[in-house]
């Protein structure tokens, strides 16, 4: 069987959202909806935590064992301006798996269900090499335009109805999946064959400013007090 590791970054800094990362998030740190996730996933060998903030991580209980590495950001790839696949470059190269698999702590609503179904559709993909790589996306269906007016993905005089125009999707970036091979050959977490795998639109909420937070917020206490009513 394959060996899984997640990749999971983590920054001390937040450029809009002050400590966001460790920010108290529907009665739990922000980042242990994700790693407890991650955690909870058997096909998963390690988490491993890139990160500048290895003593605010220990402030929250979290140190390295068991299944949890903590690696030291090196100095010359912190700040808010490094490409992430500088980022995973360097882990790539020191940590050894067949599969990796990349998220982020601001995704705290993608379920253990989601992990699993995107995990399985990949190692399928792999064996009958059809994708070199994965990353889940939202389904679009609506009209499109351009900042000037003009219509991008339709004809304003022959309406169609929005569920019969071409669905586009949008990277939603809950979760990449690729190998070592994949990613040398782009440098960068998505390959040159990838699929695109369908996540549930209420999982995919993404906390980058205020008003995400306050949303993914509703919505987790939403999902909280009808765990029945939403099959992910």
């Amino acid at each position: 069987m394959s060996k899984i590791v997640a990749l999971l970054p983590m920054k001390a800094h937040s450029e809009r959202i002050r400590g966001k990362n460790f920010r108290d998030f529907n009665g739990k740190p922000l980042f242990r909806w994700m790693l407890d996730r991650l955690l909870a996933a058997e096909e998963i060998a390690a988490v491993v935590i890139n990160t500048d903030a290895r003593s605010v991580l220990r402030g929250h209980g979290i140190a390295e064992g068991g299944r949890i590495v903590v690696r030291d950001r090196r100095p010359e790839l912190c700040g808010d301006l490094v490409s992430m696949n500088r980022v995973l470059a360097d882990d790539v190269q020191i940590v050894d798996a067949d599969i990796y698999l990349m998220t982020h702590v601001t995704n705290p609503l993608m379920s253990l269900d989601t992990i699993r179904r995107g995990i399985a559709a990949f190692r399928a993909a792999l064996a009958d090499d059809r994708h070199d790589s994965l990353f889940s996306v939202d389904r679009v269906q609506t009209r499109f335009y351009r900042a000037d007016g003009t219509a991008v993905n339709h004809d304003p005089a022959n309406l169609v109805r929005t569920q019969d125009l071409e669905p586009w999707f949008s990277e939603n970036s809950n979760m990449y999946l690729f190998t070592r091979e994949s990613f040398a050959s782009t440098q960068a977490r998505i390959g040159r064959r990838p699929m695109l795998f369908e996540t549930p639109r209420i999982e995919s909420l993404d906390i980058d400013e205020q008003s995400d937070w306050d949303l993914a917020l509703l919505a987790a206490r939403w999902l909280e007090s009808h765990p029945t009513e939403f099959c992910a």
